[in-house]
């Protein structure tokens, strides 16, 4: 499949939220064909924003169960990163391309409010499982411009003649301005400058390629290697063990509450790399109110948490937050305060400081637009993620109901 579907097109079809869907375990089954393409009314109906699984005869479960396309975390520059597969699409006759395009349509309608950035893996399209070039059209005029405003790059990882072909031919209709965030990768080694690789679950078959491709050209081509972690420095905050440090509590006191869209934009990743190298060299940091950049204090804060070396609400928790949804309301405070105290004390002080500072930006969502249901999609897979360190489709909703509802009930479970 062609990465450039995703951008500069003219018109939108409404899709389900899938925020909140999980995958039911089931053995494969014989999918009956549709009787006719699904419609708005359709979609609308069949999903269920209460039911945390898809079953095997929802109308989107035959696409979700192949994870062609997963969400994984945020990039080096604070955006959230899509991630599409196209080794992971079964043969043409198997897959109803009109249901993966809504799919894919639902899953970035989540995050197309903020900046974001797009990874496509091209190795293992084939002529059995590459969609026919009408679909390609079709699914084209499909997106409109939602869908380009905030993307901020596409990444075409291991591109071969035929995509750069395919790019090529589509380039009349393909804007200059989106053009140019079109980026060729042609080894994994080239995206750690874009998003931590690890973060990534990236296809065996993938790997596999790629180490092919290492191993094919000379010694002295070889492209580099991910550089070997390095010890921490002695004042080192970003990507070391929790310690209340002080990137939490300047953020917390920063004056930009009342800025549109805070924590949604991404920031200059010069000022980022910067402000975390003076942070590690434990220099002295102005309060981020008086940073150039009200987003570059914002982007600091999420950085810092998606570098932990575990995460804040931590790997043992995990199953019990992914699976918090079946909690009565009527217990869930105090479900979420026994998990909570369960913590270790500083990730618990840690979580108290940032939620109860979130609260104060959602009491401004009439002028900054960040409601609690908007803070937690964006803080959400930054608080957790699994020990693959990616997010699939079936826990980000989990982890972001859990969120929102520590936002609303935050004044009840920290007392």
């Amino acid at each position: 499949m062609s990465s450039e579907l995703l951008v500069d097109l003219s018109e939108e079809v409404p899709t389900p939220q899938l925020e909140q869907l999980k995958l039911a375990t089931v053995e494969d089954q014989q999918w009956p064909p549709d009787e006719s393409p699904l419609s708005k009314s359709d979609v609308s109906q069949q999903f269920d924003a209460a039911s945390p699984h898809l079953p095997w005869d929802h109308p989107f479960y035959d696409i979700a169960r192949h994870q062609i396309i997963e969400v994984a975390g945020d990039d080096n520059f604070g955006r959230k990163v899509i991630v599409f597969n196209a080794c992971r699409m079964p043969p043409q006759h198997q897959l109803d391309h009109h249901k993966l395009l809504m799919y894919l349509k639902g899953t970035l309608d989540q995050y197309v409010e903020s900046d974001y950035t797009l990874i496509y893996f091209h190795y293992g399209l084939t002529s059995e499982n590459k969609p026919s070039l009408s679909w390609l059209r079709d699914a084209y005029r499909e997106f409109d411009r939602k869908y380009k405003k905030n993307i901020k790059a596409l990444y075409i990882v291991h591109p071969t003649m035929f995509i750069k072909t395919l790019l090529i031919l589509f380039k009349p209709i393909i804007s200059f301005k989106f053009g140019r965030k079109i980026n060729y990768v042609s080894y994994l080694s080239e995206l750690e400058n874009v998003v931590k690789c690890d973060q990534l679950v990236i296809p065996a078959c993938v790997k596999e390629y790629d180490n092919k491709l290492r191993a094919s050209l000379k010694p002295t081509a070889q492209p580099p290697m991910s550089p070997p972690a390095s010890p921490p420095l002695p004042n080192q905050v970003f990507g070391v063990s929790l310690c209340v440090p002080s990137v939490s509590r300047k953020c917390r006191v920063f004056q930009g509450l009342e800025i549109e869209g805070i924590f949604r934009r991404s920031a200059n990743v010069t000022l980022v790399k910067d402000v975390q190298l003076r942070y590690n060299s434990g220099m002295t940091i102005s309060p981020p109110s008086e940073m150039e950049d009200v987003h570059l204090a914002a982007v600091i804060l999420k950085t810092f948490l998606r570098e932990l070396p575990e995460p804040l609400l931590t790997y043992q928790l995990y199953n019990d937050i992914v699976n918090f949804t079946s909690v009565p309301s009527e217990d869930q405070v105090t479900a979420m305060k026994t998990l909570i105290e369960s913590l270790p004390e500083e990730n618990r002080i840690s979580l108290r400081y940032l939620i109860t500072f979130l609260a104060e930006v959602s009491a401004k969502s009439e002028v900054n637009k960040m409601t609690n249901s908007n803070l937690a999609v964006v803080f959400g897979p930054n608080l957790l993620w699994g020990r693959d360190n990616a997010m699939s489709l079936s826990a980000i909703g989990p982890i972001n109901n859990f969120t929102r509802t520590l936002l609303d009930q935050q004044h009840l479970v920290f007392t």
